[in-house]
């Protein structure tokens, strides 16, 4: 298939953007090798457009806060983390009745003291979820 300079140009911003489909892709690779001086002028082209470019630098004072803020979140991130299993655990505890260094007797508290049990267990599932909304906040594009 014969490609002529006018494709090959209409494809480059594609090219450039990295948008390209791998094809595409061989396409212009292949064309930029059989002219070198299309390939030169893109090069040149891309190295003086890269230096106009300056990155987009925050203020320091904006940086700061949105570090401090992250670091407070991820502080109750691992907060919330730590007393959901500290709840589900306190639910889901053991007794144990031994005489003798046998075990007699083995249940679980939740016979014994049902209301506890689902206080522990609301509070696991309360915090679980803040834990979770504090992890979809934490890695959301916003920080």
């Amino acid at each position: 298939m014969n490609v002529t300079r006018e494709v090959i140009l209409d494809l480059l911003p594609v090219y450039m953007a990295g948008e390209a489909s791998p094809a595409t892709r061989a396409l212009v690779d292949e064309y930029l090798q059989q002219d070198p001086e299309l390939g030169r002028r893109l090069r040149l082209q891309w190295a003086e457009t890269l230096k106009q470019t300056e990155p987009a630098g925050l203020p320091p004072e904006i940086e700061l806060r949105s570090l401090k803020r992250t670091r407070r979140l991820l502080v109750w991130q691992r907060t919330l983390f730590g007393f959901a299993l500290f709840f589900l655990a306190l639910g889901a505890s053991f007794e144990f009745s031994t005489r003798n260094g046998r075990v007699q007797e083995m249940h679980m508290l939740v016979r014994d003291y049902p209301l506890p049990f689902g206080v522990a267990l609301a509070c696991s599932l309360t915090c679980g979820t803040a834990y979770l909304a504090v992890r979809r906040r934490v890695r959301s594009a916003g920080f």
